[in-house]
Formats: C-alpha cells, structure tokens, sequence
C-alpha cells in the first residue's frame, strides 16, 4: 500500500506546475490502472479523529502532525521492492510531497499474538 503523506504541498506550485505534475500524475496512475497493478486507492479527507482507550485525542485536521495522511493506493505487486520502485516514479515527490510503502498483511497482530497465547497456554497444560 502507497500512503500519500504531505503538508499540502501542492499550495505552492505556481497555475504551471500544478497542471504539470496533475497531467504527469494521471499518465501515472493511468499507466499503473492498465498494467493491473492497482487494486483500490482514494484520497483521504483532513478530518477525522484520533481515538485512544475509548477516548477522541484529536480530531482533525491533525495540525499536531508533520505530515497527514492524504490518500492511499492499494497495489497488485510481487515484492515490497517493486513497490518501492512504483512509489519512487510519482511525479509529485519533486514538489514536496512523500510516500510511505507499507505491506498489506492477512492477519491482525493481534490475532497473531491470541493464538500464540493459546498455544502456550495449551503447552502448558498438556
């Protein structure tokens, strides 16, 4: 998964620049969409909320933190390296803008950590 972090740097390009990285973008997604890699993605509002313990710390737009969360590509690739390569090629991170490549995992850390319990538990026991 691509996130799309940035302080909306996109604010600073001149009329040009935007048009330019806006057109290098879409050839860019366009490119990945026909290749089959792309498997979900959508920008991400500046509002929400930080909950911890059952309690709201923060609700948006999250001023607190250097970079917020923009928006989000979910790709089809074979290896981390690959979508590395993919997030390197985006037109915006000359101007500013960062991508953090972060795996999509079947299970739940917690899951994870539940059945190990169980297991030693069981061990235990027996």
């Amino acid at each position: 998964m691509l996130l799309f972090c940035g302080n909306e740097w996109y604010n600073g390009l001149s009329p040009e620049e935007l048009q330019t990285v806006m057109a290098q973008s879409k050839v860019w997604f366009d490119r990945l969409k026909e290749q089959g890699i792309v498997r979900a993605g959508q920008a991400l509002g500046r509002s929400g909320a930080t909950i911890k313990q059952g309690r709201v710390l923060a609700d948006g737009p999250f001023a607190e933190s250097k970079e917020a969360i923009g928006g989000f590509l979910l790709l089809r690739v074979a290896s981390q390296e690959e979508a590395v390569a993919i997030a390197k090629s985006n037109p915006g991170l000359p101007y500013g803008g960062s991508i953090e490549v972060r795996p999509v995992i079947d299970e739940c850390a917690l899951d994870v950590r539940a059945r190990e319990m169980a297991a030693a538990r069981q061990l235990a026991i027996a």
